[in-house]
């Protein structure tokens, strides 16, 4: 276990208490402040060194994608709950998307991850991982409507980046959430309800 310094005076009992700290500590300075943060800003607020924190997370990306997944539980569950019932893919999918367009702006890890500040963004495994975790706890029998792992996964890359897209660049005026819920109906809908025409016959 590596040597600690700092720690507030408490020193972390072992490696995983070490890290899960530091996580804690990036997911409090995000919530506060609604932005990225540094490695400094994270050792500061822990008492330690930068390297003390660099040795568990080698770049703040890192550290950042990890404060995101930590801080998002609560948020999975709600939206679980808010599409419970819901098996239709098209169905459930535009609910979740407009559900997370609707919570991104008070979930600042979300918001992190969407606007593509991390360096993959949308894109990193962690976003792609979070999104397979989101639509698995769906109502949806994915396998019944032609979704297989490899096209859940481009599934999930599709509808973040669709909200990635509104999240960057969102309508002006603004759209009421009927409009978005039609606009979002006709074009993403009507592509993840396809899926099941053109699935290999198995």
């Amino acid at each position: 276990m590596a040597r600690r310094r700092g720690w507030g005076g408490a020193p972390p009992a072992n490696d995983e208490e070490a890290a899960e700290r530091i996580v804690a500590a990036a997911v409090a300075l995000i919530t506060e402040t609604g932005a990225g943060i540094t490695i400094a800003d994270v050792a500061e607020r822990l008492g330690v060194i930068r390297q003390t924190v660099y040795r568990y997370f080698p770049s703040a990306d890192s550290l950042m994608r990890a404060a995101a997944i930590a801080s998002v539980d609560g948020f999975l569950d709600r939206l679980a709950a808010h599409v419970r019932g819901l098996t239709d893919p098209a169905g459930a999918m535009v609910e979740a998307v407009l559900f997370t367009l609707e919570e991104v702006h008070r979930i600042p890890h979300l918001g992190l991850m969407l606007s593509g500040e991390h360096a993959q963004g949308v894109t990193a495994p962690e976003a792609i991982a979070f999104g397979m975790t989101m639509i698995r706890r769906f109502d949806v029998d994915w396998e019944a409507h032609g979704y297989d792992e490899a096209a859940l996964r481009e599934l999930v890359e599709f509808v973040l980046r669709t909200m990635q897209s509104f999240f960057l660049s969102p309508a002006d005026p603004a759209w009421g959430r009927a409009v978005l819920r039609r606009y979002l109906d006709r074009w993403m809908g009507t592509a993840i309800a396809a899926q099941a025409r053109i699935a290999p016959a198995r």
